[in-house]
């Protein structure tokens, strides 16, 4: 949830860190704070608000001179925002500053010992016991007192930790949540993902659960929980630096549905190879491929939602039964998993709490986990047995397009491959489909083109307070999506339906002048979805359709209608998702909403 930044080297650390932190913005905004050594002791700014506030608080960190610190931008969970709540957090005497990531779940039980032992808390959040309980067991060793600190915790976390009396050492820690370290000629970096220290080298290496490392401006060393140290190989992020800027567009999510036919093409020209269809990283044989009996989905918000597309088109394509899981109710509803089974997660960074969480419990059992991921060396990407990437470079806006749009087409790829090796697709039908996927990248960029004409229908909904969705088969899955994009950047009330069920209640909630938006991509279900439109416009709805450019009927039912270029119906979603994330963009400018960074929102979830 929230942003870590730290660096210990030879140029002045403050700038460094604010830098870093702007580029993690997207993790959490509600407040921000920064700790250095400045020759005396450790010196610390905090401030709620947006980052902006701490950089002209600090002068853009010219007022923080010194060679070594830690920055955290911050998603409350613990406390509301405020300057007692916002990290760094301090140990009584502050020569002990912590900021942290994750959530400490026996932190009430560790207060409770604490405050027994005279320790004396300022703030409402669980990462302040881990300053005091470093306290506590610090002796002069700060390795020894992390130790005994990690084994008293339960819970996740990605740490930065500051030692007065060690002004020459930077220290980090990690179990559950994200955290990378970096290295160039000048010093060495701390950072909860790639974008933040991408300016300032290309080598990092993936710190795994219960290890810590030892930072000095030259060199650092790794340790496991049980204080050995280890060796650690780096990766090269070749992600272009410039792919985490705005590029001149007014927000990142603007940016990132414009690259969404870069993405698309990135994401299958690798693996489609005269006339067939290899994804080389998943390293599984046709063999392997043919004998899996069942898939489950398991995935997170739009991830699961390109979960629901997958299951429509895996099952069409394949013949293979899939079942569909919201990671968070996956393994507490004690699931059955046939012998057979193949479990997929999806997650956009691999390090989705809840997902990770679901991964283990399935690999427990015995089951093959496959990881479609977009972040190489992640924590799913490393504990999947296989990985399908989807290619979509850095994301920063906290609602999903570019991202959701590669993992749909990395679906499309697996089905395909999957219907190949099961012989269920004819070797006209596998063509064709291949046609169609190499010209989605075209007819998504022609979508984009459209965005005035879309821009100025979504004006019209600047005071809606409520906006139906509805679908049927992959429309539904398309339906949720656009719903989703809705409500979490414009904060209208928003709700997606199975069409079918419009009698079963939802029908009651169509007044006069309610916004319906109709999707209907798949031609056997075209006549369904009139009938649904018809319903809901007798009841005082405006219907806005969004249809393949064959179904003309359908203007003389809809209100308004937007046409998506020809493709194979299961292939539809990747389209007609374009003009759903473009109204809910422009809604919310409209609205004067910050769309890149939602209220009550963060990026990558961390935490359960």
């Amino acid at each position: 949830m929230c942003g870590i930044v730290g660096y210990i080297g030879g140029k002045q650390a403050a700038p460094v860190i604010l830098d870093g932190l702007s580029k993690l913005e997207y993790r959490g905004y509600d407040s921000a704070g920064i700790a250095v050594f400045g020759g005396e002791g450790i010196n610390y700014k905090k401030s709620t608000g947006r980052l902006k506030v701490l950089e002209n608080l600090t002068r853009g960190g010219a007022d923080m001179p010194g060679c070594c610190g830690i920055g955290h931008t911050r998603w409350a969970t613990h406390g509301v925002p405020s300057n007692e709540n916002a990290h760094p957090h301090f140990n009584q005497k502050e020569t002990i500053s912590v900021v942290h990531n994750g959530i400490i779940e026996n932190y009430l039980q560790l207060k409770k010992f604490l405050e027994k032992k005279g320790y004396v808390f300022v703030s409402e959040t669980d990462t302040e016991v881990l300053a005091h309980l470093l306290d506590y067991y610090y002796k002069g060793n700060p390795m020894e007192a992390i130790f005994r600190m990690l084994r008293r915790v339960e819970g996740s976390y990605a740490l930065g930790i500051l030692f007065a009396e060690h002004p020459d050492t930077l220290f980090a820690a990690r179990k559950d949540s994200p955290l990378i370290v970096g290295q160039n000629e000048e010093g060495c970096f701390i950072a909860s993902d790639v974008p933040a220290i991408l300016k300032y080298t290309r080598r990092v290496t993936y710190v795994d659960n219960q290890e810590i490392v030892k930072l000095h401006a030259s060199h650092m060393h790794f340790y496991n929980i049980d204080e050995e140290e280890i060796r650690k190989e780096p990766v090269l992020i070749d992600w272009d630096e410039n792919a985490a800027e705005k590029a001149g567009y007014e927000h990142f999510m603007l940016k990132e549905m414009y690259e969404q036919p870069k993405t698309v093409t990135a994401t299958i020209s690798p693996r489609i190879q005269k006339g067939d269809i290899r994804i080389e990283e998943l390293d599984m044989s046709d063999e392997e491929l043919a004998a899996v009996k069942k898939i489950h989905i398991v995935a997170c918000g739009s991830a699961y939602h390109a979960g629901v597309t997958g299951k429509y088109v895996i099952e069409r394509l394949s013949r293979i039964p899939v079942e569909v899981d919201l990671a968070s109710e996956f393994r507490y509803r004690d699931p059955i998993l046939e012998e057979g089974a193949m479990v997929i997660v999806i997650s956009q960074s691999g390090e989705t709490a809840d997902t990770l969480a679901a991964l283990r419990e399935a690999k427990k059992r015995g089951f093959r986990i496959l990881g479609i991921v977009n972040v190489v060396g992640s924590s799913i990407a490393r504990e999947a047995d296989n990985v399908l990437y989807t290619w979509a470079g850095p994301e920063i806006a906290v609602a999903t397009t570019k991202a959701y749009t590669a993992q749909l087409v990395a679906l499309y790829l697996l089905a395909m491959k999957l219907a190949k090796v099961k012989g269920t697709l004819g070797k006209e039908e596998f063509e064709h489909l291949l046609g169609c996927l190499e010209r989605l990248p075209y007819q998504i960029e022609r979508l984009l083109n459209t965005k005035e004409q879309i821009q100025k229908f979504a004006n019209r909904y600047l005071a809606a307070k409520d906006i139906f969705f509805i679908g049927r088969g992959i429309d539904y899955a398309i339906s949720l999506e656009g719903s989703l994009k809705l409500k979490e950047i414009s904060y209208i009330h928003s709700e997606a339906y199975a069409a079918g069920e419009l009698k079963h209640g939802t029908i009651s909630l169509i007044e006069e002048g309610t916004l319906v938006t109709a999707v209907s991509t798949q031609p056997e279900l075209y006549q369904k979805m009139i009938s649904n439109i018809v319903e809901v416009r007798a009841r005082g709805a405006f219907v806005m359709a969004v249809t393949g450019e064959d179904n003309r009927e359908i203007g003389k039912a809809a209100d308004y209608v937007i046409y998506i270029p020809e493709t194979a119906p299961v292939f539809a979603n990747s389209l007609a998702i374009i003009p759903l994330q473009l109204f809910g963009y422009y809604v919310a400018v409209g609205r004067g909403c910050d769309v890149d960074k939602p209220r009550n929102l963060a990026k990558s979830v961390t935490v359960e």
